[in-house]
């Protein structure tokens, strides 16, 4: 979605039918009409759903995802990707490379990738940015 259909989330579901379920824990951390991508998944977890699903109740209730876990979106005007050390460890860009779909990194991709090599998530978004690679699909649907 672009800035420009923010407010309009559920328009990209249009025929799925609410759960009430998650829709009940989603509402529960809503703060501002704005829920992070960390209580997102947290409810994933908790409910054990894929996040997608979560994803899915978010944008059915026009709820904007805020703080993403790999610094992309919903951080104000800026991402919040940490400038890149000196050196990378080249595994770090094999693995990416290797991981691409149609030129694309999944952001579930990016969170093993991070798991991997013990970085943060950002971190992964960070090298990303260098080698000029999108981070899509997101896992909660908001690049949909």
């Amino acid at each position: 979605m672009t800035h420009e259909d923010a407010g309009n989330y559920a328009g990209k579901r249009r025929g799925v039918k609410l759960n009430e379920t998650i829709a009940a824990k989603v509402k529960e951390k809503v703060s501002e009409n704005k829920i992070s991508c960390s209580e997102a998944h947290s409810i994933a977890a908790e409910l054990n759903v894929d996040p997608g699903e979560v994803g899915i109740a978010i944008d059915l209730l026009e709820v904007r995802i805020i703080k993403c876990q790999l610094g992309l979106f919903g951080h104000g005007k800026e991402k919040k990707i940490p400038a890149l050390p000196d050196t990378i460890d080249p595994g770090i860009e094999r693995a990416i490379t290797s991981a691409l779909v149609n030129g694309l990194l999944a952001c579930s991709a990016a969170w093993d990738i991070a798991k991997r090599f013990n970085v943060p998530k950002a971190m992964v978004s960070a090298v990303c940015e260098k080698m000029k690679i999108k981070i899509s699909p997101c896992q909660l649907g908001a690049f949909k």
